[in-house]
């Protein structure tokens, strides 16, 4: 029998991987966000929302959001590795537990806009209050809730990040920025959470042209 040689394995460029991660995961929470806001009307009771061409563009918006959430958990657990021996326990964890929180509302939020749309398929004359309740629990979740988790995961990276050193001070200070931005800004606009996804672009795209400052 033949000599097999071993297989030589291929470690995982984690920086690269990273940047790429959260590239496509800003992307598409951004489309699905302009989507689904895009398409929502002033009038919650209105019933072009949930029909002809705006009901396609949430159904767009439905199909995209799972899969920035994935990319959003490539993205958590790429960093993550890349911390390496410097990742502290208690941030971390926070870290962790805010990012997980923060893509569990996104998906119930997204979940309750497919029942409404679900609802309006299927019901010639959906309830009215049962549209509205919906409508303003997926508002509440996604301008309360999901952007102060997100805020949380970026205070704990930037506090990592600045007691460690693995990123320059000038992105820090915008980290703890916009972080305090999400903390403290009472809204129901759901253009306040693109502000998370264009945090992650600003993070990706430094990782990726800078790959070696973030080697352990």
């Amino acid at each position: 029998m033949a000599h097999l040689e071993p297989r030589r394995l291929r470690p995982l460029s984690t920086p690269r991987a990273a940047a790429v991660a959260g590239i496509v995961f800003a992307v598409l929470f951004t489309v699905s966000i302009v989507l689904l806001r895009t398409t929502l009307p002033g009038d919650p009771f209105s019933e072009a929302a949930w029909a002809g061409p705006r009901g396609v563009r949430i159904k767009i918006a439905l199909i995209v959001s799972p899969l920035a959430g994935i990319a959003f958990l490539w993205f958590l657990g790429v960093i993550r590795d890349r911390l390496g021996d410097y990742e502290d326990r208690f941030f971390s964890t926070v870290m962790l537990g805010s990012g997980l929180l923060f893509l569990a509302m996104v998906f119930v939020s997204m979940a309750i806009a497919g029942g409404i749309l679900a609802t309006a398929r299927h019901v010639a004359t959906p309830d009215d209050d049962l549209v509205y309740f919906g409508r303003e629990v997926m508002l509440q979740i996604n301008g309360v809730y999901a952007v102060r988790m997100a805020g949380v995961f970026m205070i704990s990276l930037g506090t990592i990040w600045l007691r460690t050193a693995l990123m320059p001070r000038l992105l820090v200070i915008t980290t703890y920025t916009l972080a305090l931005f999400l903390l403290l800004v009472v809204s129901l606009s759901v253009w306040v959470a693109l502000v998370f996804p264009a945090w992650v672009l600003l993070i990706s795209l430094y990782i990726l042209t800078n790959p070696l400052a973030h080697q352990n």
